[in-house]
């Protein structure tokens, strides 16, 4: 499993810092992170596909979206028993201030 998330996390975090960075052309001196490539990549996959290039974001953000709900719904059932065993816990443990990091004031006022 630490495989797929590997191979899913770095096309998406390359794909994403390459869009971000061509969309706001700061390409560091490189032709890649240019708006030039930027607008002529998605001007080709738009006359590929038939559709306008405007639309073509969207339609990928929305499949990134979709691959990301997809990965961690496998990755969650294969922990299932890990993330119930957790769950139940959790729900059984009561909070106290000790658990949540607070610690008493004591009987001292705070402005004195």
């Amino acid at each position: 499993m630490r495989y797929i998330l590997v191979f899913w996390g770095l096309p998406m975090g390359a794909f994403w810092a390459w869009y971000l960075l061509s969309y706001h052309d700061i390409n560091f001196g490189l032709l890649f992170f240019s708006r030039q490539v930027h607008d002529f990549a998605f001007a080709f996959y738009g006359n590929l596909l038939g559709i306008e290039p405007s639309t073509i974001p969207p339609l990928v953000i929305r499949a990134c979206i979709v691959d990301t709900v997809l990965i961690f719904a496998i990755y969650a059932f294969r922990k299932r028993k890990e993330i119930a065993t957790w769950w139940r816990v959790r729900r059984e443990t009561p909070i106290t201030l000790a658990h949540a990091g607070v610690h008493e004031a004591g009987q001292v006022r705070p402005a004195e």
